[in-house]
């Protein structure tokens, strides 16, 4: 049979990736069937029990662990120095939670594929060590999750408080369902299942980098993989996960303990996750079952409650502050970098500006005088209003050129700040005050000719290093006694 030359373009395209994915994907690929002598990334709570057993929590309420592959993966093929899309990848991993109580858990447990091994900023209970409010939904994270959710929580939408979720960047699941499996042997009838049995379970997820079809797959360990999944979505994770990533676990605990157990793993980029073999993975430790009492009946849902005001209070105060703090910042500024002071800082150096430390103020602005908080030294910082755009790119550049001025009597120009309709320009403080203080203050000594003839020839030598002595002229037009600082000692 003969192929046309339309049909035989596409087939060799098709087989030219397929060699590069295999070549790049060589040996990424890795089985765990226990974890005793497995060479884990683990912090928080986790650890390996004596006896092979993944915890990813031991029991302490309100914490958190993460469990990660040590080596980060490359999911992204790469051809001629271009990023290309997500390659494909499949796990298979079996699990379990086991709670205090038979029908209560904490909280549940997810897979992830992030930058980071340990998530630092993550938070425990409903926020599972993944996220924290304030970036909860921020692309940034580059979080690709497969979440197994004990808790309804109307924060991120959940269904119910059994089911299974897809995230991205976010635990508001972009698709879930609730938790159970197709049963192959009996038509195909759909089973419930109990993420918080005390069971153990297999999880399965594929994903095909060509198509972006993912697919999350789930039973009881006893079952081989049922044909139809519990989740089948399409998603494109190629601006989701990073090159390279870390592949892992995560779970954390609220005012309710629970363990939560990985029993075997198994990941391989392009290819079928190797199968487990459940015959000889470790036993999950017998639990004494305790019925649940009414004071937990009444307490759990009002604590619930507690923790999503908690967690709204402290997403707004989160918003609030960087409304505060926040600064205007354009690409044309990156060479200026080292002359441009964090508002924050200056905030905090001058009290939030408070007047008892305004030196002065004039037709350009205020004046404060101010410690700045990491290497405690004094500035005088200029607040100027600017409402234009309009020339500001040559106005900052003149800023930064005159940095560089160095001369005994002209005051050093350390750098400056924008804020939206702000302009802040930081200076050297002057600890002796202005001129016009020992001029004109009834309460200073009168200066002596002496003195006030020095003072006259270091404002003419700073003067004629501006207008002559430097590389650049320099026109000095608002000459007057509250513009000079002291020179006396």
């Amino acid at each position: 049979m003969r192929l046309n030359s339309a049909s035989s373009l596409v087939l060799l395209l098709k087989l030219s990736h397929l060699a590069i994915v295999a070549a790049l994907a060589d040996g990424e690929e890795f089985t765990f069937n226990g974890f005793s002598a497995a060479n884990l990334s683990l912090d928080g709570m986790a650890a390996v029990a004596p006896g092979g057993l993944l915890m990813l929590t031991n029991g302490s309420t309100v914490m958190k662990g993460h469990a990660s592959y040590p080596t980060p993966l490359r999911f992204h093929c790469s051809r001629d120095g271009r990023s290309a899309a997500v390659m494909s990848f499949s796990t298979a991993f079996v699990f379990a939670i086991v709670g205090q109580y038979a029908d209560v858990s904490s909280q549940g447990m997810a897979f992830f594929i992030s930058p980071s091994k340990n998530l630092p900023t993550a938070l425990p209970g409903h926020f599972l060590g993944l996220v924290n409010a304030g970036d909860n939904g921020n692309a940034s994270n580059h979080l690709f999750i497969v979440e197994l959710d004990t808790v309804l929580n109307g924060e991120f939408q959940d269904i119910d408080d059994n089911h299974v979720g897809v995230d991205i960047n976010s635990l508001t699941s972009i698709e879930a369902a609730t938790a159970g499996y197709y049963d192959d042997e009996d038509m195909g009838l759909f089973r419930n299942l109990s993420l918080i049995s005390r069971k153990a379970m297999q999880v399965w997820i594929d994903y095909d980098g060509l198509t972006m079809e993912l697919n999350v797959t789930m039973a009881p360990v006893e079952i081989t993989k049922p044909k139809k999944p519990l989740i089948s979505t399409i998603v494109n994770l190629s601006a989701v996960v990073t090159e390279p990533a870390y592949v892992g676990f995560s779970s954390s605990t609220g005012i309710i303990f629970s363990h939560h157990y990985v029993l075997g793993w198994s990941f391989k980029m392009n290819g079928t996750a190797p199968p487990l073999n459940i015959s000889i993975l470790p036993a999950l430790p017998l639990m004494i079952s305790k019925r649940r009492s009414q004071v937990l009946v009444i307490v759990l849902p009002i604590v619930s409650l507690v923790l999503v005001l908690a967690s709204a209070a402290m997403a707004i105060a989160v918003a609030k502050q960087r409304a505060k703090f926040a600064e205007l910042r354009e690409d044309w500024e990156v060479p200026f970098g080292p002359h441009r002071f964090s508002y924050k800082d200056l905030f905090y150096a001058t009290e939030g500006f408070k007047e008892s430390r305004l030196l002065g103020m004039g037709g350009f602005g205020k004046v404060y005088m101010g410690m700045l908080p990491k290497s405690k030294m004094m500035v005088a910082v200029k607040r100027i209003s600017h409402e234009s755009r309009q020339g500001m790119k040559e106005f900052v550049a003149e800023v930064v050129s005159l940095g560089r001025l160095r001369h005994r009597n002209v005051v050093q120009l350390l750098g400056y700040c924008r804020r939206k309709g702000e302009l802040l320009l930081v200076y050297d403080y002057m600890p002796m005050g202005s001129l016009d203080k020992y001029l004109y203050d009834q309460d200073k000594p009168t200066l002596e000719w002496v003195q006030r003839f020095q003072i006259i020839k270091g404002i003419a030598s700073g003067l004629l290093y501006l207008h002559e002595d430097w590389e650049k002229v320099v026109i000095h037009r608002d000459i007057k006694a509250t513009t000079y600082c002291s020179m006396l000692r």
